[in-house]
């Protein structure tokens, strides 16, 4: 993933500080990427350097709010329409669910148990951001959001049938 065009999207959107971005990354992009503050204001210092990025606004103790550029903004737009996406990913969950049937019954059920109350969590946190987001206006993020969900409910379906498998003869 991009993290420069994570944050141009993110500051396209909405002005931020860098405190603010590393937020907004986790309660938007989280469940795709994680992103710390040290890797997000070196990139903010880049964007800057490149055009991508101003300080539109200083606050208390050197906080800085950023925004996205014309040149910014054009460089996601070029970004999203022009270029083919990493389609690789890593996703030692998806291995794991792999090799998962070689597990015991047992064994197998505890395991699906554990992921089920992760994505049970994940999509009461969905839940929570559709409801703040409605509350705020909208966002540009809610159909993101709505897929997330969707995904989450298929998710939770398949392990609940993979769990009722554990108890079959």
């Amino acid at each position: 993933m991009s993290l420069r065009h994570a944050l141009l999207g993110l500051l396209w959107t909405k002005p931020s500080s860098g405190y603010e971005l590393v937020g907004r990354f986790e309660g938007s992009l989280g469940n795709a990427w994680h992103a710390s503050h040290s890797q997000i204001y070196p990139e903010l210092a880049r964007l800057r350097e490149e055009g991508m990025a101003e300080v539109v606004g200083e606050g208390p103790r050197n906080s800085r709010t950023w925004a996205a550029t014309d040149a910014g903004r054009a460089e996601l737009r070029r970004w999203l329409t022009e270029t083919e996406p990493n389609r690789s990913i890593r996703n030692e969950t998806g291995v794991r669910w792999f090799v998962l049937f070689l597990l015991d019954p047992d064994d197998r059920r505890a395991v699906l148990e554990r992921e089920l109350a992760y994505v049970d969590e994940e999509a009461a946190r969905l839940d929570e951001t559709r409801t703040r987001i409605d509350a705020d206006g909208g966002s540009a993020f809610r159909p993101v959001v709505d897929l997330g969900i969707r995904m989450d409910a298929v998710m939770q379906e398949w392990l609940r049938e993979q769990i009722d498998a554990t108890r079959e003869p």
